[in-house]
């Protein structure tokens, strides 16, 4: 039988410089210390929501999209839908809502900066980090490419803050965050199931980063 069950690791990475509209962005308030911060999937918050006060910190589980192709179905090119595995958290850490359904990953987050001139001023930017394939344990691979995601979020009418797109490997900037603003959405991808491969899980690792300048 041959079945293959494609996985992508999903890991956020946030580099720390100091310690609604039809698409969610939001203005926040200038305020040290400078600060950015990244979530994908599930994150940690102290203090509540941070509309409400609250103060991001590092931790969450690091969270899993998978599919498993029927074994009748690997390669015929028809595309399928991945799903997560176990439960991430759904809800903004801006106010709360219910911003993403099951299946889908959320990401946003924020650069933060009481300065209006220099280099400060840039914004920060998404990047996503990827390797060329995914890989099995007998050494099998499937091309990154052949996976993609559309953004979407509860609520929302108009262009996403984050993109969709497909990955590639290497290192690629997403889109950006101005300064003081809060940008989210949520990702759902799909395996294009393109390739004949053997059965087999097939892993890799992707990694998100907001990284300012």
């Amino acid at each position: 039988m041959r079945t293959a069950l494609p996985r992508l690791v999903i890991l956020a990475g946030g580099l720390a410089l100091s310690s609604l509209a039809s698409a969610y962005t939001v203005n926040i308030a200038p305020a040290n210390p400078r600060a950015v911060y990244l979530r994908v999937g599930d994150g940690l918050m102290s203090g509540g929501n941070y509309n409400a006060g609250g103060t991001p910190v590092s931790g969450g589980a690091v969270n899993r999209v998978l599919v498993t192709v029927p074994a009748g179905s690997v390669g015929n090119g028809v595309p399928i839908a991945m799903g997560t595995e176990g439960s991430p958290r759904l809800t903004s850490d801006y106010d709360g809502y219910l911003f993403c359904n099951p299946g889908q990953i959320y990401i946003g987050g924020f650069y933060r900066t009481t300065s209006n001139g220099g280099w400060r001023a840039q914004p920060a930017r998404l990047l996503i980090t990827a390797p060329a394939n995914l890989v099995s344990a007998d050494g099998h691979t499937i091309p990154i490419s052949e996976i993609s995601w559309t953004t979407s979020g509860n609520g929302d009418t108009g262009p996403q803050p984050i993109p969709a797109g497909t990955l590639s490997a290497g290192q690629n900037q997403l889109t950006t965050f101005p300064r003081n603003s809060w940008r989210e959405s949520c990702m759902s991808f799909t395996y294009a199931n393109q390739n004949l491969v053997a059965a087999g899980t097939y892993d890799a690792t992707v990694t998100f980063t907001l990284a300012q300048p």
